[in-house]
């Protein structure tokens, strides 16, 4: 690294005060630019994970996977239909690709929705929440109660929610919380509470 002999410093500061105003406008202009291709990057539509790219009846697994890379997770029905989700935490969504045991593209949905959220009761089992829902953001064990909690985030609307399915050990539902994420509720301009209010329990 360069650095300027003693006696220099006065020479140095003032090169610094002399540089050009162009040489700066373009320093910022590129500073900037890069900027903002990563803002670019980071609010990139989620549509390369909707499935509507595929066309029901005709698009193929392999088509899919071409197009929409791994899933998050596979879930194979009784029916003989697999469902493919692909989860997308920032934007509290999880999609759902559905194909029939043909292995062609059925149907795809928005999961994290209050319509499939509200069917979830007592007595389904984990393996029902699983092929609802898909891939929980969060799983933890609490072993004085004997229960495994799967978290699911979601969003409706400006309201931010996290939802919690309680499983006892052999696997089945015996609760469904839905919070309200407070820590995303305004209170004033700037000013947001924090923690969590229980609103709804099945």
């Amino acid at each position: 690294m360069f650095a300027p002999k003693q006696g220099d410093e006065r020479a140095t500061a003032d090169g610094a005060e002399g540089m050009s105003g162009a040489l700066f406008l373009d320093s910022m202009r590129a500073w900037l630019t890069a900027g903002g291709a990563v803002l670019l990057v980071g609010c990139a539509p989620y549509s390369h994970y909707d499935g509507s790219a595929l066309v029901p009846g005709t698009s193929t697994e392999a088509e899919a996977l071409a197009q929409m890379g791994p899933p998050d997770e596979k879930v194979k029905l009784d029916n003989g239909s697999t469902e493919w989700f692909y989860a997308l935490p920032a934007a509290r969504q999880t999609y759902a690709i559905s194909f029939g045991p043909d292995g062609r593209f059925v149907s795809s949905e928005q999961r994290l929705q209050r319509e499939f959220i509200d069917r979830i009761r007592r007595g389904w089992t984990i393996h029902e929440v699983q092929a609802l829902l898909g891939p929980p953001i969060e799983t933890a064990r609490f072993e004085r109660q004997q229960r495994d909690v799967w978290t699911y985030d979601w969003k409706e609307y400006s309201d931010y929610w996290e939802l919690n399915v309680q499983f006892s050990y052999d696997g089945v539902v015996r609760e469904v919380l839905n919070l309200r994420d407070m820590q995303y509720q305004p209170i004033g301009p700037g000013v947001f509470i924090g923690g969590r209010v229980g609103v709804s329990v099945r």
